[in-house]
């Protein structure tokens, strides 16, 4: 698994996997894919999330950005903030929900997002933010990386935004190394949950969203391409934590802006 894609991408990657043509036809199309299908899914991503699970509920968010660094007081960031998961823990940890800022291409999902009623939510996306250059204490991402479009250019609009000393967090799901465990995975995730997701769910695409929700973990760039964007962008004391839950897919990548 770890040598997927490394003779088409290169080291320090720009997009996080090649096209995925099933869905859009070329990468000029990803972007609008991606608002457009998670616009029309939002009012069933939490129902599913839940049900999907696989160890990345509320209280695992809030220890990944408690290993990472979070503390309570500081100014957060948080990117791809969706229906607001990741936010909703920030704001417990920081103490305040006036310091945690949301970040999102998709309006629909933030139309959804379930946060105190002082985090501000922001439409954008993360390779062009409209925040002033070192503002925030800690960055944080919750499994919002496979939709990004151009990760080189996304971590140095991150390092920009971030203060000197401050921390980042992106939370991410990985293929197991395990050919089995992939295989179970690939029949849970492309199968069992698109099936739930048509009994449960209200909305007609909700099973093609986790169907491309599978693929996009399968056709990621290994976890060394992500670390080496991140040191290449500026970063420094990168490193991969990998939750041994679910089957070791849950990765938490941590890095430092330098003072």
């Amino acid at each position: 698994m770890e040598n997927q894609n490394e003779t088409t991408i290169p080291e320090c990657a720009q997009a996080p996997h090649l096209p995925l043509t099933d869905y859009y036809t070329d990468e000029a199309s990803r972007s609008g894919f991606v608002r457009e299908m998670f616009d029309s899914t939002a009012e069933d991503y939490d129902r599913m999330e839940r049900i999907m699970g696989l160890g990345s509920g509320l209280w695992y968010r809030g220890q990944a950005l408690q290993r990472a660094g979070l503390r309570s007081g500081m100014k957060v960031v948080d990117v791809g903030v969706g229906t607001g998961l990741v936010a909703r823990q920030a704001a417990r940890i920081t103490g305040s929900g006036g310091l945690v800022i949301g970040i999102d291409p998709s309006p629909g999902m933030m139309r959804n997002a379930k946060v105190p009623p002082d985090v501000v939510l922001v439409e954008g996306r993360a390779e062009n933010m409209p925040f002033p250059d070192n503002h925030f204490d800690f960055l944080s991402m919750g499994y919002a990386l496979r939709h990004i479009s151009d990760l080189s250019v996304a971590f140095r609009e991150f390092h920009r935004v971030m203060k000197p000393g401050a921390k980042l967090c992106i939370l991410e799901i990985t293929c197991p190394e395990s050919r089995w465990a992939r295989i179970l995975l690939k029949g849970y995730m492309k199968g069992v949950v698109p099936t739930l997701a048509r009994v449960v769910g209200s909305r007609k695409n909700t099973p093609r969203l986790w169907r491309y929700y599978w693929d996009t973990i399968e056709a990621c760039i290994p976890r060394a391409q992500v670390l080496a964007t991140l040191k290449a962008s500026g970063f420094g004391e990168v490193r991969c934590y990998s939750e041994i839950r679910a089957l070791g897919m849950l990765a938490e990548y941590q890095a430092t802006k330098p003072e």
